[in-house]
């Protein structure tokens, strides 16, 4: 694998709609999460580029499916942030039938990437991104950021957590300790995502 793949990543269009995404030919995967999950930060680290997601502290700022073209028809979809509370009703429930819809119908799709923050993992929103996945048995790549917020031992000690319960469970996903910030674990996540969107 290059030293990093996903260098090159450009963002190619916003979308509000299926329709408006780019034709469903190749292969794509979609980073999903809680809106103040560390999603835009995840994949700005991943893709070595600073502004590359839109970051913000007001949560909830990725409001369409936002398509970052690679090379040879690969793709990141970046999916509108769920569970943040000040965002209408009516605009929560467009962004659920868009995701739903989108992790459905899309034939590129080869995983999705859920971002969770390692202090607070496996929300229900991640619970049912975990449960539809292996329904329809669709890779998924965890990424347990903000870890830096953590202690090695506690990082560990979440990990061997949210491990045992996905075991339990059966959700067979590969996952990681991951931090934006102090690039832990970054090589690792590029790695699997490259995997998925050649598998």
């Amino acid at each position: 694998m290059p030293a990093n793949p996903f260098q090159t990543a450009c963002l190619q269009l916003s979308a509000s709609q299926l329709r408006q995404l780019p034709e469903d030919i190749g292969s794509e995967v979609a980073f999903a999460g809680r809106s103040n999950a560390g999603k835009s930060s995840a994949l700005n680290a991943i893709c070595a580029q600073h502004g590359l997601a839109r970051t913000s502290k007001t949560p909830g700022r990725t409001q369409l499916l936002n398509v970052f073209a690679l090379d040879d028809g690969r793709r990141l979809i970046d999916l509108p942030g769920y569970g943040y509370a000040k965002v209408p009703e009516d605009m929560r429930a467009h962004w659920r039938k868009l995701i739903d819809a989108y992790l459905r119908d899309r034939e590129s799709l080869r995983g999705v990437v859920l971002i969770m923050d390692c202090r607070h993992p496996l929300k229900d929103f991640d619970r049912q991104m975990l449960t539809y996945c292996t329904d329809i048995e669709l890779p998924c790549l965890l990424l347990l950021t903000k870890a830096d917020k953590l202690s090695r031992s506690e990082g560990a000690k979440t990990l061997a957590a949210v491990r045992k319960e996905c075991a339990s469970l059966g959700w067979t996903s590969h996952m990681q300790l991951f931090s934006a910030q102090a690039k832990t674990g970054v090589d690792q996540a590029r790695t699997a995502l490259d995997a998925l969107l050649n598998g």
